[in-house]
């Protein structure tokens, strides 16, 4: 798992790659309903901007959806972007023992696991876009093309307002 304070794995592939990002850094709210939603709100970003990772099994096999936190994740379109008839959303501790991160702070970087990624094809609409940099309070900002680079992933229509 990562641990505060120090670099994330997210951070580190970032770092190893040299991949152009910029890390922002803000205060969690345990309480707060939604991690996304505060992120954009404390980091004064558009929602529809600041990504979130989710994992679900598709037919039974776990893949990775990035959404934005204005959002939610389309389940039939995630099976029908990964060849499947039907997604249902992960279990969390399913989710934390794949990627290694806790729920609230999962990165689609540096993830302990490989596994299919789809992006939202929203995220390539803007010029840079935010996701979890490996722990609640922490993002990181990088272009999706460099995003879809790293993670090995796919766009489709996968979120819906």
């Amino acid at each position: 798992m990562a641990r505060r304070g120090g670099r994330t794995p997210a951070l580190r592939v970032l770092t190893e790659r040299g991949v152009p990002h910029t890390v922002h850094e803000y205060h969690h709210d345990p309480s707060a309903p939604s991690y996304g939603a505060e992120a954009a709100e404390a980091l004064d970003v558009d929602p529809a901007r600041v990504l979130k990772t989710l994992l679900a099994r598709v037919d039974g096999s776990l893949v990775v959806a990035v959404v934005p936190v204005a959002g939610r994740l389309y389940l039939k379109g995630l099976a029908a972007a990964c060849g499947g008839r039907r997604a249902v959303l992960a279990e969390a501790a399913d989710a934390e023992r794949a990627t290694g991160y806790v729920v609230g702070g999962i990165s689609p970087l540096g993830q302990r696991t490989a596994l299919p990624t789809v992006v939202d094809v929203t995220a390539t609409a803007w010029p840079t876009v935010l996701v979890s940099a490996g722990r609640r309070g922490l993002d990181v900002e990088l272009s999706p093309a460099d995003l879809l680079t790293l993670t090995g992933a796919t766009t489709a229509p996968v979120a819906r307002p």
